[in-house]
């Protein structure tokens, strides 16, 4: 009777050397390009040694070595970087490699034997590559947790420096305020006492110089205005995206506030010639919502809609929806967007195609767009080149 098991015990050394050699070769198997020969036979020994004492005629079987040996191989091939296609093809070349170097010694055993022999080498790799993907999908599952975890710690860390970062931008902020806006006053006051003085006395001999610098203060004042609109813009986006603004719902009677927006945006109305048209017949008679954030989402759009009409009227129009939901239109006579430019519209800092001016700031529409949605509402736009836009805010009757 063949003794396969000892057979097999004094292939180990060849079988390993061809098997690695294989595994070296193979297309299949990438991440074993990298390793040395010794690094790719590494534990595939432990894995012969227990195939052969279940080849034993004594021993019928061995699982308790096989397991620990593939065991051992699935953390092996973990750490190395194999997939389970890898180590899949792996053991299917170690199956060749075992019965290419036994294969004249089978066939001198009975049929019995032989049967026997294949059935346990088979037997034997099944389990062998059953343990060995166990054991490499709680290494890659470790190996998961142990990046969650670093993640977890980034997240916290990105969290600290936003936080951080957010503190600096408001110090910042409000150290270039103060001296900003000193120096708007000054340079304002300077401004209309010159002016005042020329009005009474006229243009004297010994002015006449003074005038040109007049105009550079008017420029120093109206830079120094606009300088102090971004910053303010720029910390009222950054309190919104850092969850600091809050609602404050309280009952409001829509007409009273729509014609306290409308008297602050008259008078920008008349300089520049415009009708402003309020139509509030279908308007609901009370809301439940935040008045200050209405009424900075009302004054923007209002303010822009007269910032980019040149002739003709903007329309402010209130109405009931159903579902417990109604709406405020603002429509205007202006210059219009491309389709191209609408979606990039309510992007911080964009002021796309023709719809730039050197009064805004790029953040107006962000800003409204944001205020918008805290009022848990929905803004949305219509409009044409040349022919005008209508901004449409959908919002709750009361919000949550």
């Amino acid at each position: 009777m063949q003794d396969f098991s000892q057979l097999l015990k004094d292939k180990v050394d060849s079988i390993r050397h061809d098997w690695a050699d294989a595994v070296a070769h193979d297309r299949q198997i990438p991440s074993a390009e990298s390793l040395s020969q010794t690094a790719i036979e590494d534990h595939i020994d432990l894995v012969l040694v227990a195939m052969s004492q279940a080849l034993s005629q004594i021993e019928e079987d061995d699982t308790a070595a096989v397991e620990a040996a593939s065991i051992s191989h699935g953390v092996l091939r973990a750490n190395q970087g194999f997939d389970p296609t890898e180590i899949a093809q792996e053991y299917h070349l170690l199956r060749k490699v075992i019965f290419e170097s036994i294969r004249s010694e089978l066939l001198k055993g009975t049929a019995e034997e032989l049967f026997r022999a294949v059935n346990v080498i088979d037997s034997v790799i099944d389990s062998a590559i059953s343990q060995c993907f166990k054991s490499y999908v709680n290494e890659r599952l470790q190996e998961l947790e142990q990046v969650q975890s670093q993640l977890s710690l980034t997240v916290s860390e990105l969290k600290r420096l936003a936080r951080s970062n957010e503190n600096s931008l408001a110090t910042l902020a409000h150290e270039l305020k103060t001296p900003l806006t000193s120096i708007i006053g000054y340079a304002d006051l300077f401004l209309r006492q010159s002016k005042q003085e020329h009005d009474t006395s006229g243009i004297r001999k010994r002015d006449r110089d003074s005038l040109s610098s007049l105009d550079h203060i008017e420029q120093v004042l109206q830079g120094g205005r606009r300088l102090l609109r971004l910053i303010n813009d720029a910390l009222e986006l950054s309190r919104y995206e850092a969850g600091k603004k809050q609602v404050i719902p309280e009952a409001i009677e829509v007409s009273e506030l729509m014609q306290a927006v409308v008297k602050v945006i008259q008078p920008l109305v008349d300089n520049r010639k415009l009708q402003l048209k309020v139509n509030l017949e279908f308007a609901p008679k009370q809301v439940i919502s935040d008045p200050l954030r209405l009424q900075q989402v009302l004054t923007n759009l209002l303010s822009n809609a007269v910032r980019y009409t040149e002739t003709g009227a903007i329309t402010l129009t209130c109405q009931e929806l159903s579902h417990n939901r109604w709406s405020i239109s603002i429509a205007d006579t202006g210059i219009g967007i491309a389709p191209e430019d609408q979606l990039r519209l309510f992007v911080p800092f964009e002021q796309v195609g023709s719809f730039k001016s050197p009064d805004s700031t790029g953040l107006g529409l962000a800003i409204v767009a944001r205020l918008v949605e805290l009022l848990q509402g929905q803004i949305y736009l219509s409009s044409q080149l040349d022919e005008g836009s209508t901004f449409t805010v959908i919002l709750p009757i009361e919000i949550d």
